[in-house]
């Protein structure tokens, strides 16, 4: 049985928000789904509804066989066993966090303390919120929701706003929730390094409409169009063949290969460095642990091992 069950949900244009249409898909327990699209594309108008903040024009909620309905139908909005990390999370003033915490909590001490272990703030229960960094703050906001436990936790691009140090933190303490207290998860992103590692399936949006669902390795390497090949990375058209090639799918070689071109440009990245070949006024882009020269004669190949 499927944990949540979506058919056919959409939304008229409300304030603040975007139209989705004809959306439909279910989520297993365990499942971790992303929710892909640039801004615009209505990834945090579905989250909202799934969580019964914003009400539906059409379509049906179902979490665990249970069929939920929207804030119309509800004098509190919400749906119990559904919980929402909005980006724009808040915490109250003028109150310690164990006492923010305690107000919230549903479980026993116990498992309070262990789940306030795995959020990382354990620590912070004497302070208020004003003596908190911004990671801080968000992350006992989601314990805070976590106390009340729910089956699914939506969460709404978690990582915007989060340096690196504090978006390493995070995402392991995604990943534990996940695995420790069972919880399933669904994020809404647009960043492909947080969304490729992390995700069982992706769901891309654009204009509030689904244009392809599938696997990471599925949707990163069969984009069905440019669109989708944009929003997880560089990319190369191949328009005659309708082909999307990754810089990696292509071999860069100063001695021999199919077509014979010239480096624009080269920019280190660490681990790679992201060249941009000229070919017969075409712009091609390559990864390679090589470095090169601008100006430099160099050759490009499919790479076949790919």
């Amino acid at each position: 049985m499927p944990l949540l069950s979506v058919s056919d949900l959409s939304s008229s244009a409300q304030q603040g928000s975007f139209t989705i249409k004809n959306i439909s898909f279910t989520q297993q327990p365990a499942q971790n789904i992303v929710i892909a699209g640039e801004s615009g594309a209505g990834k945090t108008t579905l989250m909202k509804m799934i969580a019964g903040l914003l009400q539906p024009a059409s379509g049906e909620m179902f979490l665990n066989d249970n069929k939920l309905r929207g804030p119309d139908w509800q004098l509190i909005p919400g749906h119990e066993g559904i919980a929402y990390l909005s980006q724009h999370f808040e915490l109250r003033n003028n109150y310690r966090m164990e006492e923010l915490l305690a107000y919230a909590n549903e479980i026993p001490a116990s498992e309070a303390a262990a789940l306030y272990d795995i959020c990382r703030v354990s620590h912070l229960m004497k302070r208020k919120s004003d003596e908190l960094s911004g990671g801080e703050k968000q992350r006992l906001a989601l314990a805070r929701l976590l106390v009340s436990k729910p089956k699914l936790l939506l969460l709404d691009e978690p990582f915007s706003n989060l340096d690196l140090i504090h978006k390493k933190i995070l995402k392991d303490i995604i990943t534990d929730i996940s695995i420790q207290l069972g919880i399933s998860c669904m994020m809404a992103s647009h960043d492909p390094d947080d969304i490729l590692p992390w995700a069982n399936e992706i769901i891309v949006l654009q204009n509030g409409e689904v244009v392809q669902k599938g696997s990471p390795e599925n949707i990163y390497k069969n984009p069905v169009n440019e669109y989708v090949a944009g929003l997880f990375g560089d990319y190369n058209y191949i328009a005659d063949k309708n082909l999307f090639l990754r810089p990696e799918d292509i071999l860069i070689s100063k001695e021999r290969g199919d077509m014979e071109g010239k480096v624009i440009s080269c920019n280190y990245y660490g681990k790679y460095s992201s060249i941009t070949i000229d070919i017969n006024g075409v712009k091609w882009t390559v990864s390679s642990d090589e470095s090169f020269i601008e100006g430099e004669a160099v050759f490009l190949s499919q790479n076949l091992r790919k």
